[in-house]
């Protein structure tokens, strides 16, 4: 089939597993723009990648050899620079999470809708090895009927993280380690045990950061077939651990952490499926390999030339960040 066109809008560290991704990815898609505002980010990211680099957004976005736009800027950029290319008509895959808002969420999933374009989001750790298998067993039921889940993500940000400019505040990330750093653990499990309801949750900053928005959220919440679940997240686990999410079925046990799922079944059966490497769980937050990157946009591609929605549509998306926003209500606040 004919390539996809594709050009990069943001060239900050997230462009990092991307541009490696869609290098590996040459053969289906042609990477015809890398822009950024920032000189400095175009220099940096010109002595690691070939691809043409330009600081006019626009230029890039109205090529007419690009049909397909990589939004990889702060989530208070996602609504008005998504709504550019779809005036121009392109598809749109945009970073996590999708906007600082609930409701600037909606209006972006509401606006690729009336534009009929593909729109996906990038929250790859659903395409890990591990995270698949585990789809896979619960939809056979193979560890039996869910009767809890519990989602942990222990992670280490040093202070200096929150120093940069925007970092952890509502104005630039719209919310701390819930919307920044644990969306993509939470989107996981919400994808696949359900969440129907918070029942409670803590929201608070910790001393271990000076910082607008939270570092700690703690909830019960109510599975999607009505068993008991439980939530934490935060940045100020030293030195930073692997996330994991436990589930207890009627049939046995299965638990993924970090990526390495293991299957433990009450008549004796064990099953492992190894991580591809770390996480970024620690100080070093691009420390992890792109295979489940390069997967994402293999799938948004497939989606596009299959004219299918991507595995992580924008409702999908919403629908995580409709539970992110739940949760910090069932909070009483940040705390200092």
């Amino acid at each position: 089939m004919k390539k996809i066109g594709l050009a990069i809008i943001g060239l900050g560290p997230a462009s990092q597993p991307h541009s490696k991704s869609l290098l590996d990815l040459s053969d289906r898609i042609d990477v015809h723009w890398a822009a950024s505002r920032s000189p400095e980010r175009i220099q940096s990211y010109q002595q690691q990648f070939p691809f043409r680099t330009t600081t006019d957004l626009d230029a890039a976005i109205q090529d007419p050899a690009v049909n397909t736009v990589l939004v990889l800027t702060p989530p208070s950029s996602h609504l008005e620079l998504s709504e550019r290319c779809f005036a121009a008509g392109k598809h749109v895959l945009v970073e996590k999470p999708l906007e600082l808002t609930l409701d600037r969420a909606e209006r972006l999933v509401a606006a690729a809708q009336a534009a009929g374009v593909t729109f996906g989001v990038v929250l790859q750790q659903r395409f890990r090895p591990g995270s698949l298998r585990l789809r896979q067993a619960l939809l056979r039921e193979e560890i039996g009927t869910v009767q809890a889940g519990f989602l942990s993500v222990p992670w280490w940000r040093p202070q200096s993280y929150y120093d940069e400019p925007g970092r952890g505040t509502l104005a630039r990330d719209g919310g701390g380690v819930l919307l920044t750093q644990a969306i993509h653990s939470l989107d996981l499990f919400r994808s696949l045990v359900g969440v129907s309801s918070v029942i409670a949750a803590d929201v608070r900053t910790t001393d271990l950061h000076r910082m607008e928005t939270e570092d700690y959220v703690s909830a019960l919440l109510r599975l999607g077939n009505g068993s008991p679940g439980t939530l934490m997240a935060t940045t100020a686990a030293y030195p930073g651990h692997p996330e994991r999410i436990d589930v207890i079925g009627t049939k046995g046990f299965a638990s993924l952490v970090g990526g390495t799922l293991r299957l433990s079944f009450l008549d004796g059966r064990e099953e492992t499926v190894e991580a591809e490497g770390p996480t970024g769980s620690g100080a070093s937050i691009m420390d992890f390999p792109h295979d489940a990157h390069r997967a994402l946009i293999a799938d948004f591609v497939d989606a596009i030339q299959g004219r299918r929605q991507p595995t992580v549509s924008g409702e999908e998306a919403l629908a995580s960040q409709r539970l992110v926003s739940a949760v910090l209500a069932g909070g009483k606040g940040v705390q200092r």
